[in-house]
């Protein structure tokens, strides 16, 4: 009986968590964000990234792509950076009213705009002002502190690209081919080429 009731919790649990999901389509038409999905709605995620990041600092602006995999304890920082070219690095506008005539701290580099078709991996950290590309895959525990360039592999704190997935050539082709913004009906037609190692095929039947 204890064992049954036990199960039973744990099935409820796994209800609340489905639910969190935007829609239940056989594709989600929609960014499918767990948890906190009010939170993330200020911010211009695109159709079917999933995930679910810690947002710090409202300080400037969010941008996702489409299809991209965002992986558990990921932190995005909007803001917050302490300023080193001061004196303190102490944020005493954040903790006395008579500071608050004292702007620019703490401080933010910029939005974070993150491309199409990106992974994200674990407990990875992007810093205020980085771009990420279209096709990127960050290594888990990283921490992106510049921009990083499309369909390239970067790992480390900082991060540096380890290598790119493809050719320069097939890059370009792919970057020009944006198979993310096709109908969804063309994407599922696609998906043998998509799920698939063969760059130049793929391409190939593009033009």
């Amino acid at each position: 009986m204890i064992l049954l009731k036990k199960i039973i919790k744990v099935i409820k649990k796994l209800r609340i968590n489905d639910e969190s999901f935007n829609n239940k389509n056989d594709c989600y038409k929609k960014s499918v964000f767990t948890n906190q999905i009010n939170f993330y709605k200020e911010y211009e995620i695109g159709d079917f990234t999933y995930g679910k990041p810690n947002i710090i600092f409202k300080q400037s602006n969010l941008k996702i792509g489409k299809f991209c995999s965002i992986a558990d304890n990921v932190t995005i920082f909007l803001g917050g950076n302490h300023r080193s070219d001061w004196i303190t690095t102490y944020p005493f506008v954040s903790f006395f009213k008579d500071a608050k005539l004292y702007t620019g701290h703490p401080a933010t580099k910029g939005d974070v705009i993150i491309g199409n078709d990106v992974w994200i991996g674990y407990g990875v950290c992007i810093m205020s002002g980085c771009r990420i590309g279209d096709g990127v895959v960050v290594g888990a525990n990283s921490v992106i502190t510049k921009d990083i360039p499309p369909y390239s592999i970067v790992a480390g704190n900082p991060a540096r690209v380890v290598r790119y997935r493809f050719r320069r050539n097939e890059i370009e082709s792919l970057l020009k081919i944006e198979w993310w913004n096709w109908p969804i009906e063309k994407i599922k037609e696609a998906w043998p080429d998509l799920m698939n190692s063969d760059v130049q095929k793929f391409v190939l039947m593009q033009r």
